[in-house]
């Protein structure tokens, strides 16, 4: 079948380390040949090698459109991977329902054949620049979800001190900090008692993690502000900051995280009748009717 695209050369994304989506990547796989699209992967498959494979870094100059397959987690690492990019990125979800990746397996010719021929919602999200400042230098990170300030493999809670473009904001005993995107105010932000703020607002959460003080609250800034942490010298253990949950890097008592919006923004592709409140809904089972 050959059918009109917007999209001709389509790039997936996958993660070798998942084996359980090898029906996913080949049903999708076999959509797009039926209409004659040229598809390339970021990794050799071994179900699929006659699947061309080309680095990452070649999707936005190679492709029109970046699928990623799985779930929220894949769509971030491509997020983090293609940032700095105007790689349009729709994800699959395959599994539980995701707050991101909205095309399910159940719908997907439907769906993601509604996304190729241009019948989709285009929505933009920041995502956030961590550096450390330390004797070693800068060592950035880049978060769509959030960035996470939090003690290194022990149970030991941390002193540090936010200052926000430059003022003193606090100081506290907590077993960490997460400064989120709205994107990321659905993930850890809220686990740890932060509001969920709407994905167009332009805001940044700031949640502590088990504080030690009973007036500590949560904090929505303007996504313009810099915000900076500095791990306290009183520290008796290190600390460790993260981006999206990914593995992080190590600080030391005195080290100061910067935390600030990032240059460029993600272009995700959603169905047309994408609806926000109600992946709410469904996700936090906000519908369901309650019982006496």
């Amino acid at each position: 079948m050959t059918t009109d695209s917007t999209f001709k050369r389509i790039g997936l994304f996958v993660r070798k380390d998942d084996t359980l989506m090898e029906n996913a990547i080949v049903r999708v796989n076999e959509l797009l040949c039926s209409r004659d699209l040229d598809v390339v992967c970021n990794d050799a498959l071994p179900f699929l090698p006659e699947l061309q494979v080309i680095p990452m870094a070649d999707f936005p100059s190679a492709c029109d459109l970046t699928i990623a397959i799985g779930g929220d987690g894949t769509l971030l690492s491509a997020a983090r991977a293609l940032a700095g990019t105007d790689m349009p990125v729709v994800g699959v979800n395959v599994g539980r329902l995701g707050f991101l990746a909205d095309v399910t397996l159940k719908n997907l010719e439907q769906q993601l054949g509604d996304i190729l021929c241009g019948r989709y919602r285009d929505d933009r999200r920041f995502l956030l620049q961590a550096s450390i400042q330390n004797q070693q230098g800068v060592m950035p990170g880049i978060a769509m979800n959030d960035v996470v300030i939090h003690a290194h493999q022990n149970l030991h809670m941390i002193e540090f001190e936010t200052y926000i473009n430059g003022k003193f904001l606090n100081s506290q005993r907590a077993d960490g900090l997460v400064v989120a995107t709205p994107t990321g105010s659905t993930a850890y932000a809220m686990s740890a008692g932060g509001p969920i703020v709407d994905v167009d607002l332009d805001a940044i959460v700031l949640a502590s993690v088990c504080p030690h003080t009973l007036s500590n609250r949560p904090l929505v800034v303007a996504a313009s502000n810099t915000i900076e942490i500095s791990l306290s010298e009183n520290n008796i253990t290190t600390g460790m900051v993260t981006c999206d949950g990914r593995p992080g890097q190590i600080l030391q008592p005195g080290d100061t995280v910067r935390i600030e919006r990032h240059q460029s923004q993600i272009r995700l592709l959603h169905l047309e009748d994408h609806d926000h409140y109600s992946i709410l809904r469904a996700k936090l089972e906000w519908g369901r009717k309650l019982t006496c």
